[in-house]
C-alpha cells in the first residue's frame, strides 16, 4: 500500500478565473490562491501538500495562467520553475491536460498521471492516499481513464454525476455507463437514491501514453506539430511553442471533451470526505451550519431571525443582519453581493457578465 514509484506524476490545475465565487474570488486573484476559510493555507497550498505526501515533489506540476505565475511562485516557493506550466490564454482543462501529458511523456514515457483541480476539500487524507495509490496501480496495468467518484450525500444539482456499470477484478473499480453534468435537483435526488450514480470529483488518472493518445483523437494538431518539426525539443522549445500556438486549441473541458467521449472510462468508488468548494451553494451544502442553518465564513456577524444564509465579509467589517433567509452576503474590495442562494451559480455568472459589460473589469 505504501508503494509510490517515481513514475507516478501529478498535475494540479490552478489556472481558473474563479468567477463562481465572485466577488470574493476576483480575476486578478482567484479562489485557488485565497485562504478562503481562514485556515492559514490557500486551497492551492493544501492541494499541493496533499499530493506531496504521495508523489515525489519533482513529479508534481502546476498548470496555471501566465497572469498567475508570480502568485504560484510566492505560494509554492519550493516548486521549481520547470514544474510550473503557465498558459498564455485561457482554454479550459482539456488543452491544459494535453500540454501536461505532452511534457510528462517526454520526461517519463512510462508515467502514470493523476490530474486534480486545486479548489477541493479532502477530509480523510489517509483514505485519499490509499485511493490514489490503488488508482495508480490500476492505470499502470490498464489503458483507460479512471475517474475518482464519491457517493452522493444530498441531491446536489451543482455537481457532475457518473453512472457505474460492471465491476472489474479490482475492488471498487467499475466500468462507467454514462455522465450527467449538473442535473435538475429532482433528477439529482433520483440519482442519489438509485445507488448507481456517483459524484464526479474531477480527479482522474491514466497512464500518460493512453491519455496522450486519447487527447490526440479529440483535439486538433497543436503540440504534435512541435514533435513533427523537432523531435528532440527541449523544455524551452516547448514553452515558446505553447506561447505562440496554444490559442489554436478550442475552449474545452476535460470532462466534456475527453471523459464523456471516451469508451474506456472507469470509476473508482472513493470515500475520502470530498467537497467541491467552487460555488457559493456548494460551500453552503458542504460546510457545518451554525444555529439557524447559517454558514458564516471567517466573518464577524450578529444575526437575528435569519436562516440558511452564507456570509463572507472582510476581516475589518461587522455585519448586523436581521430577517434574512436563504441569501448569500459576500463582500470583497469594491463589490458587495447580496443574492438568493437558490440558483446562485447561474445568478453569479449572470451578474459577473453584466457588471463587466456595464461597469468594467475593475469590479471583476
Amino acid at each position: 500500500m505504501n508503494k509510490t514509484p517515481n513514475n507516478n506524476f501529478c498535475v494540479i490545475l490552478a489556472g481558473g478565473k474563479g468567477r463562481r465565487l465572485w466577488p470574493c474570488s476576483r480575476e486578478s486573484y482567484p479562489k485557488q490562491f485565497i485562504d478562503f476559510f481562514g485556515s492559514g493555507k490557500t486551497q492551492l497550498q493544501q492541494t499541493y501538500e496533499r499530493f506531496a505526501k504521495i508523489i515525489p515533489q519533482e513529479n508534481i506540476f502546476i498548470n496555471t495562467n501566465e497572469a498567475y505565475i508570480d502568485i504560484v511562485k510566492e505560494q509554492l516557493p519550493n516548486v521549481s520553475e520547470s514544474r510550473i506550466m503557465a498558459e498564455p490564454i485561457y482554454r479550459n482543462t482539456a488543452p491544459s491536460v494535453a500540454w501536461a501529458a505532452h511534457r510528462i511523456l517526454k520526461i517519463c514515457p512510462e508515467a502514470n498521471l493523476i490530474v486534480s483541480p486545486s479548489d477541493q476539500t479532502v477530509i480523510n487524507e489517509d483514505a485519499f492516499k490509499d485511493n490514489v495509490i490503488e488508482g495508480f496501480e490500476f492505470v499502470e496495468k490498464n489503458n483507460c481513464l479512471l475517474t475518482m467518484g464519491v457517493k452522493p450525500t444530498r441531491p446536489e444539482p451543482g455537481y457532475g454525476y457518473v453512472q457505474i456499470g460492471d465491476n472489474t477484478d479490482f475492488d471498487d473499480i467499475y466500468k462507467v455507463k454514462s455522465f450527467i453534468e449538473k442535473p435538475e435537483r429532482e433528477f439529482a435526488r433520483v440519482f442519489m437514491e438509485n445507488g448507481e450514480w456517483y459524484w464526479n470529483t474531477g480527479i482522474f488518472l491514466s497512464n500518460v501514453r493512453y491519455l496522450a493518445d486519447s487527447l490526440c483523437k479529440l483535439l486538433p494538431v497543436v503540440l504534435r506539430k512541435l514533435d513533427q518539426d523537432n523531435e528532440d525539443w527541449k523544455m524551452e522549445d516547448e514553452n515558446l511553442f505553447v506561447k505562440e500556438n496554444f490559442p489554436l486549441y478550442p475552449n474545452l473541458s476535460i470532462d466534456f471533451g475527453v471523459l464523456e467521449k471516451s469508451d474506456n472510462v472507469f470509476l473508482k468508488k472513493c470515500d475520502f470526505g470530498w467537497a467541491d468548494l467552487g460555488t457559493w451553494h456548494g460551500i453552503y451544502e458542504s460546510m457545518q451550519k451554525s444555529e439557524n442553518d447559517n454558514v458564516v465564513i471567517n466573518s464577524d456577524v450578529i444575526l437575528e431571525n435569519s436562516h440558511s444564509n452564507v456570509i463572507k465579509l472582510p476581516k475589518d467589517k461587522l455585519a448586523v443582519i436581521n430577517g434574512l433567509d436563504g441569501y448569500i452576503v459576500a463582500e470583497k474590495d469594491n463589490v458587495l453581493l447580496i443574492c438568493k442562494k437558490e440558483d446562485s451559480s447561474a445568478l453569479v455568472r449572470k451578474y459577473v457578465t453584466e457588471v463587466q459589460m456595464k461597469k468594467g473589469d475593475k469590479f471583476i
